[in-house]
């Protein structure tokens, strides 16, 4: 199937497709006489299997890893399983700070009157100086 199929089938864009590609993160398809790419079920499959690992927070070399893991009939669930965790822990660190950072704007907006007047404490903080 041409490219354009494989991104419908896939749910992966063309120009994705052809950067993980570029990058190796599946392999170059067969190319047609005509010089166009040719995908196969198992490259849909492949390609499926990363939009879907990046859907769940996969960084690329961890998208590889799992991909090579998935071709791997000698794997052990427990590399899979470490792979999951370490992500769900690196999420979870950014969800905290992501909280409070809400958390901080929250409270600086809670302290801005919102008027007319030029004094706004959310500037004020912004401004600040760090420590060294």
């Amino acid at each position: 199937m041409n490219i354009g199929k494989a991104s419908r089938a896939s749910g992966v864009s063309e120009r994705m497709i052809r950067h993980y590609e570029a990058i190796g993160l599946i392999p170059p398809p067969v190319r047609r006489d005509s010089g166009y790419r040719d995908y196969s079920d198992a490259d849909v499959q492949r390609l499926r299997f990363a939009a879907n690992a990046r859907d769940l927070g996969f960084p690329i070399e961890e998208i590889r890893e799992l991909l090579s893991l998935w071709g791997n009939d000698q794997r052990t669930s427990a590399d899979v399983k470490a792979l999951a965790l370490a992500r769900a822990d690196e999420l979870g660190q950014k969800s905290a700070a992501l909280a409070a950072m809400r958390n901080a704007l929250l409270d600086l907006a809670s302290k801005c009157q919102g008027g007319s007047r030029p004094d706004c404490p959310i500037i004020e903080k912004i401004s600040e100086q760090k420590p060294s």
